[in-house]
């Protein structure tokens, strides 16, 4: 399996390309090759230990659009990465096994599943069959239903997230995925109120005690607007700042952001400053 360079010493930080028409904060920015290509060129350049390609928006309320079309969107452009940069860690964001399977075939390195193998029956033997890291996200519902999710019960979001987590890496489990291979993401802004998330973010250091290494997607996220009464998803990058030092501090082991060149700088300071790392 291959990880990022110093592995489980300091926190990694994962570029995100979106190589769709409508993601939140950068739909149609990259859903040209030569555009995705030079996006994934700069971010390597600017720190990225770790480039995650999506083909399929998973913003609140969006339209899925199925394997064949994710294959087109996503295929060519992971197909000329690769070849541009053969050394560099590429993560698949996708639910879809069909897509997954494709995507390792091309070149890939790890998947990334918003739900956690839970929306595809194929997803986890197919994992199990790879041996390759898959990032289990804790989400609930789908793109249109998520906001309705929220409900936690008396022992509130993190117990249930942790929860729910365990359940889905023990389903992992026994399908033949390694604990190992295992990345956990607590799924922020997924079925999650702006509160919840706040939460969260203050308890991390339970869902890092687990042992499995933690991922996190602050990157732009509505909560942080919500925070910062920042309506604009790119005029967010100081509150994801912010989000992204505590995350250093608890121990998370990889940030996923839009906005790699300052990230970077954000992890390397707060790793210097935390005697924790």
């Amino acid at each position: 399996m291959r990880w990022p360079k110093d592995w489980g010493t300091r926190t990694a930080v994962m570029g995100v390309i979106n190589l769709t028409p409508d993601s939140f904060s950068d739909g149609g920015q990259f859903n040209q090759l030569d555009r995705a290509l030079a996006e994934a060129s700069r971010q390597i350049a600017s720190g990225a230990d770790c480039l995650d390609l999506g083909a399929q928006s998973t913003r609140p309320n969006s339209d899925e659009v199925g394997a064949d079309e994710e294959l087109r969107r996503l295929l060519p452009t992971l197909r000329a990465i690769r070849a541009a940069h053969p050394k560099v860690l590429i993560s698949i964001d996708t639910f879809l096994a069909a897509v997954a399977n494709q995507a390792l075939e091309a070149g890939a390195d790890w998947i990334n599943d918003i739900s956690g193998g839970r929306r595809d029956s194929e997803m986890l033997p197919l994992i199990a069959r790879a041996g390759c890291p898959f990032v289990l996200m804790h989400s609930r519902g789908t793109s249109r239903t998520m906001d309705r999710c929220t409900e936690y019960g008396e022992h509130g979001v993190v117990q249930g997230v942790l929860d729910e987590l365990r359940v889905a890496t023990n389903r992992a489990v026994e399908t033949g995925v390694h604990r190992d291979q295992l990345i956990w993401d607590p799924g922020l802004g997924f079925a999650k109120t702006t509160a919840q998330n706040l939460t969260l973010l203050q308890q991390l250091n339970t869902l890092v005690d687990e042992g499995i290494p933690l991922l996190l997607g602050p990157s732009r996220k509505r909560f942080i607007g919500a925070v910062l009464d920042e309506p604009r998803a790119r005029a967010r990058l100081w509150g994801t700042a912010a989000v992204c030092a505590r995350a250093v501090d608890a121990g998370v082991a990889v940030l996923r952001v839009h906005d790699v060149g300052p990230i970077h700088q954000v992890v390397t300071m707060a790793s210097a400053i935390g005697s924790n790392r």
